[in-house]
């Protein structure tokens, strides 16, 4: 993708139609598509082992494996269901609407920040989601077993729902597929309703306020990314600096110059969507120009 691509480019700063990356516009290289994939083959995966099993689905293996609670994953350290949760999903219902979510609204968002950037952005808000469940759930603001499992992308497709609605607020979207609403409107009425859930019924059994709160832990996360998406620039040098190249080599400069280019970038283009184009210096034009002829020579 290159810089004009980009939805904040436009002169005012809004989409007016429907915003680059929407669902159809998935190709086999993105983020999104393996996304749907790995969660739908994970899925049914599942499913047979369950049948094999000669159990429900809640009891195949990789869902016992993999689910998340605070007994597995803080009192047993099973780190490891931090981020495998994020693949599980507890029926057909529960995959269809997270699946749906991804596919209309994460290509915007992998327009936006890069695939890169996007994958870890997602995985990030996932991850945030749980830990949105345990500190709620430590206040006694939800009232729930310590092995009640927590499964489901709902955290990360929050956090996609919150980005996007923050890139393309006033796109047009139809609320149970007949009633028009603007993005930025929709979002804040299901996170409101979220809020609500984990407020007015986090000590009733069966209300979901546990999902509730992964889902304001996704949110949260992904309004603070989608505000500063240089963060996830930071992450990335930060996991590098970690490992045997960090005495400060000729690989450790490069990433850290494409760090920078990223971040200015992404200066240069929220400056466009506040003052249009005709705002730039010779300089920064010339800066975009580089990044988008570096991006097309990489495919």
């Amino acid at each position: 993708m290159v810089w004009q691509d980009r939805d904040y480019n436009r002169h005012d700063g809004h989409v007016a139609g429907p915003p680059v990356g929407f669902g159809p516009r998935i190709g086999r290289r993105s983020v999104v598509f393996w996304l749907l994939l790995i969660n739908i083959g994970v899925f049914i995966l599942n499913g047979i082992l369950a049948r094999l099993m000669d159990a429900m689905p809640g009891d195949g293996l990789l869902f016992r494996v993999g689910y998340f609670s605070a007994d597995t994953a803080i009192y047993k350290f099973q780190i490891w269901r931090f981020l495998s949760f994020q693949f599980l999903h507890a029926d057909l219902a529960h995959l269809f609407g997270n699946m749906l979510g991804i596919f209309f609204f994460g290509p915007l968002i992998e327009s936006f920040l890069g695939s890169r950037r996007f994958l870890r952005f997602y995985l990030l808000c996932g991850f945030a989601g749980s830990l949105g469940y345990l500190l709620l759930w430590s206040t006694g603001l939800i009232v729930s077993h310590v092995s009640v499992p927590l499964v489901g992308a709902s955290a990360g497709v929050f956090g996609i729902l919150i980005a996007a609605a923050l890139v393309a607020p006033n796109v047009n979207v139809l609320l149970f597929f007949v009633l028009p609403i603007r993005l930025r409107m929709l979002v804040w009425i299901i996170v409101g309703v979220a809020a609500y859930i984990v407020l007015a019924e986090g000590h009733v059994p069966g209300s979901n306020a546990g999902g509730q709160s992964a889902h304001l832990g996704g949110a949260g996360i992904g309004f603070l990314l989608i505000k500063n998406p240089s963060i996830l620039n930071r992450l990335d040098l930060a996991r590098w600096r970690s490992s045997s190249n960090k005495g400060g080599g000729p690989w450790y400069r490069r990433q850290e110059a494409i760090q920078q280019d990223n971040t200015e970038v992404d200066r240069i283009l929220s400056k466009v969507k506040e003052h249009g184009l005709h705002s730039l210096t010779r300089r920064e034009k010339r800066t975009l120009q580089r990044a988008t002829e570096q991006q097309r020579s990489a495919g």
